[in-house]
């Protein structure tokens, strides 16, 4: 059997996976997780063989806790399945650690699929993922936002989706002081001055899917 770890912050979307999977022979469900903070010590405690991660969860930025959980425990497969699917976290997440990609759109079968590849040790992208993974694989590595840190990138995301400082401090569990660091951070390697030109540069780089925010 096939031991799986469901992490995502959404009870449906845990409740829906469980029940695809739990209608298959090979997969047994050992253990789910609300919040990224504790992922980790789920892994520890029950030793799965895959984990289905959503990159966006309170408490812990998903890409990070790829690479965490790849030095922690290198044979471990993650899947990451979320409503991500812009290249650059496509991209990102392989570069971090992870065995497949999946956005939250892909079909009950697919999803069976691409875990049972990536427990034997493959990798899975669908079609469509596999041509954003290719572009962003060829992207110039000066682009400025390719120097944003996983957090940074995180940060970015919010503001553009327009979510203030206190909302992302509290969605990320950190201070509004340290959120605003980010965001100079970011702005500083971006060289930009404001939310709607950090707004603009996400819609001109394609980097969250935002064109309709013009």
């Amino acid at each position: 059997m096939i031991r799986v770890i469901i992490a995502d912050d959404h009870t449906v979307v845990r409740n829906g996976l469980r029940h695809i999977l739990e209608r298959t022979s090979d997969f047994e469900v050992v253990g789910e997780a609300a919040r990224g903070t504790e992922v980790p010590q789920l892994v520890r405690e029950l030793s799965p063989h895959v984990i289905l991660l959503d990159l966006s969860m309170p408490g812990r930025n998903g890409l990070e806790l790829i690479r965490q959980l790849r030095a922690d425990h290198p044979a471990l497969r993650i899947l990451v399945l979320t409503m991500h699917a812009e290249e650059q976290y496509v991209v990102r997440a392989f570069r971090a650690g992870a065995a497949g990609y999946l956005t939250k759109e892909s079909a009950a079968t697919e999803l069976v699929e691409a875990l049972r590849k990536v427990a034997a040790g493959g990798t899975y992208v669908s079609p469509a993922m596999a041509e954003k993974l290719a572009l962003g694989l060829q992207e110039k590595p000066d682009a400025p936002h390719e120097g944003l840190s996983d957090r940074e990138l995180e940060v970015f995301r919010r503001i553009v989706d327009g979510e203030s400082l206190t909302q992302i401090a509290a969605a990320l569990c950190v201070s509004a002081k340290t959120v605003s660091t980010y965001k100079m951070r970011l702005m500083e390697k971006l060289q930009l001055r404001s939310d709607a030109a950090l707004v603009r540069y996400a819609i001109e780089a394609r980097l969250f899917g935002d064109e309709d925010k013009l």
